[in-house]
């Protein structure tokens, strides 16, 4: 069996360098570059099973590599590294299509179990072939199955990401639910984990499918208490 291949865009040595080397200590195949211009020219000749992404880049800065990429290729994985923790650059980051992000510093323990965990999920996630999945709610139609939605905004292709947690909430609608349920649903992470990223997509998915995002109908929050999706709106 081959190795899985991770592309690496990371542009300080020491840092590259660590990454190379425990990553292939755990049998994945890297390749590294430097820039966004050589990320984008590595992608479009290379298939890679994950993109390791680092947002601060000379040239083409990482946020445009992942804009580029998705506007071909909705569901490859791109896990952000960032040193900006605002939880703003965050969000702008998610909204460009990463499936995750690690704020330098991070230990290895833990970006080594955020790569396991992408690549477990995109290589086990796959719907089953000819169920058709078709779900309308307000002005929005949206085929699981294809990965497309159609809004008032446009057609959006969604990632595999957006699509599990579209699928958990469809599947669980009217019911709220927990943060720990969510995140361990459509991330497969701890319960106990402490993460923006679930925040983050909610606001992306209030950004696609609500009239007005600030005063969600369908995707609402329940203080306290989690999320609920309601398919007749609020």
């Amino acid at each position: 069996m081959n190795p899985v291949h991770i592309l690496l865009v990371e542009d300080e040595p020491n840092i590259a360098r660590g990454l190379v080397f425990n990553l292939e200590e755990e049998g994945f195949r890297v390749s590294h570059v430097e820039s966004g211009e050589e990320a984008l020219e590595a992608i479009g000749t290379h298939p890679f099973a994950l993109v390791v992404l680092d947002r601060m880049l000379p040239g083409i800065d990482g946020l445009e590599v992942c804009r580029r990429l998705r506007r071909t290729d909705r569901r490859l994985p791109i896990l952000f590294l960032t040193a900006r923790g605002e939880e703003a650059e965050r969000v702008e980051g998610l909204l460009a299509g990463a499936d995750d992000y690690l704020t330098k510093p991070f230990s290895l323990e833990e970006f080594l179990l955020r790569v396991k965990g992408i690549l477990r999920r995109s290589e086990w996630y796959r719907p089953e072939q000819g169920r058709e999945e078709r779900i309308t709610f307000g002005a929005n139609s949206i085929d699981l199955q294809e990965q497309i939605a159609r809004t008032p905004q446009g057609e959006i292709a969604l990632t595999d990401l957006e699509v599990r947690m579209l699928r958990t909430f469809f599947h669980h609608e009217g019911e709220v639910l927990s943060r720990a349920e969510l995140l361990s649903a459509v991330w497969g992470v701890s319960p106990d984990t402490e993460t923006r990223t679930l925040d983050n997509f909610i606001v992306r998915m209030r950004k696609y499918f609500e009239t007005d995002p600030a005063a969600p109908v369908h995707f609402l929050t329940v203080r306290g208490r989690g999320y609920r999706f309601v398919k007749k709106g609020a």
